[in-house]
């Protein structure tokens, strides 16, 4: 029963990710991603304004990939999908490996935040650098091959992304605007009011 609560969750999350992804039609990958780090950098200066900040409780990969959902949802909705989805699958794997040049080996970094910087640290970039045990989405009908590649190129952006945030929270790696990978997000419009009836 909870593992069909799980799968129930998990789409429901999905078609609300696409619903907000199609409802802003400025919103891209690069600007989400912007507004990912952005996110971060709050809640990372929040965390350390704490006389005991909790790694765990700032941490977290589900904006990048709603990022991804954003730019897959917008290659669905454009006028050529799968070149779209292919030079999304691009970008996401150039910006992870900007994302990996910004952070430090582990070796540079021991004891500074004792399980967070040996052991977390350490396995985070081990398996941001890791390779696949094969190519995943082979034998997919076309469409959903290049839907897969996206999704997968997503999946190692999350572990870089992961593994910048320890980083980042270490205070061993710059900001990701710093860095060259991330713009500041544009300034947020307030939506209009409704007229009173």
């Amino acid at each position: 029963m909870r593992g069909v609560r799980t799968i129930l969750g998990t789409m429901l999350s999905l078609v609300a990710l696409q619903a907000e992804a199609q409802s802003n039609p400025a919103l891209d990958f690069d600007r989400c991603m912007d507004r990912e780090t952005a996110r971060f950098e709050r809640a990372l200066r929040r965390a350390h304004a704490l006389p005991d900040p909790d790694f765990f409780d700032i941490s977290g990969v589900t904006g990048v990939e709603f990022c991804g959902t954003v730019g897959i949802v917008k290659c669905d909705n454009s006028d050529a999908p799968l070149p779209c989805q292919r030079a999304l699958r691009t970008d996401q794997d150039v910006m992870t490996a900007q994302v990996l040049s910004s952070v430090p080996p582990p070796n540079e970094i021991p004891g500074r935040g004792e399980d967070l910087s040996d052991a977390f640290y350490r396995r985070a970039w081990e398996l941001a650098r890791g390779r696949s045990a094969g190519p995943d989405c082979i034998g997919a009908p076309k469409v959903m091959e290049v839907w897969c590649e996206a999704r997968e190129s997503n999946r190692r952006l999350q572990l870089a992304v992961l593994t910048w945030q320890a980083a980042r929270f270490l205070g061993a790696a710059p900001e990701a605007t710093e860095a060259g990978w991330a713009d500041p997000p544009s300034p947020t419009r307030p939506r209009a009011r409704e007229a009173e009836k």
